[in-house]
Formats: C-alpha cells, sequence, structure tokens
C-alpha cells in the first residue's frame, strides 16, 4: 500500500520500466502550467513557469516583466488597451 500522503490525485502518477522489467510507479508534483494573458488567454512572455515555492525565492524583476500590467496582460493586449485609453480621452 502506497504511503497516505501519496494517495491523491494532486500528484502524478508515471510509470517507468525498471531495468528487471517490472512497470513502477514514480509519483513526481504537477508542474504548473504556463501563465496566460487575461484578456485573451495568449502564453505570457518573461513570466517563468515554477511552483510558488520557486517563485517566492525570486526577485519581483524576474517573476514578471517591468511594465504595466506585467505579468497579467501580453504585449499586444497591453498596446490595445493603452490606445483605447488615449483615443477615449481624446474625445
Amino acid at each position: 500500500m502506497v504511503r497516505p500522503g501519496l494517495r491523491v490525485r494532486s500528484i502524478r502518477r508515471v510509470y517507468r520500466r525498471a531495468p528487471s522489467g517490472r512497470v513502477v510507479i514514480h509519483f513526481e508534483e504537477k508542474r504548473p502550467g504556463k501563465p496566460i494573458c487575461s484578456n485573451c488567454g495568449k502564453p505570457l512572455g518573461g513570466v517563468p513557469k515554477l511552483k510558488h515555492v520557486e517563485l517566492r525565492k525570486l526577485s519581483k524583476s524576474k517573476k514578471r516583466p517591468n511594465r504595466p500590467y506585467g505579468g497579467t496582460l501580453c504585449s499586444t493586449c497591453l498596446s490595445r488597451l493603452i490606445t483605447r485609453a488615449v483615443l477615449r480621452e481624446a474625445h
């Protein structure tokens, strides 16, 4: 029987074939998905794909791009947002 801490589905089960031919289950933590833009859903560039524990060790400048809405919006959506704001202000 597997120990209770590994009997959860939040831990990924990976099947490996041992040199003896026996199939063994290895337990690995699931890796987080790529951060995505909150507007269009496109993967964000410049944002690391790390677990929260690993992300906590990085400095703020390494966690996200240093621009308004960095780490939340992609560069395309940000430029559209700024353009819309300027046009709205002009009217």
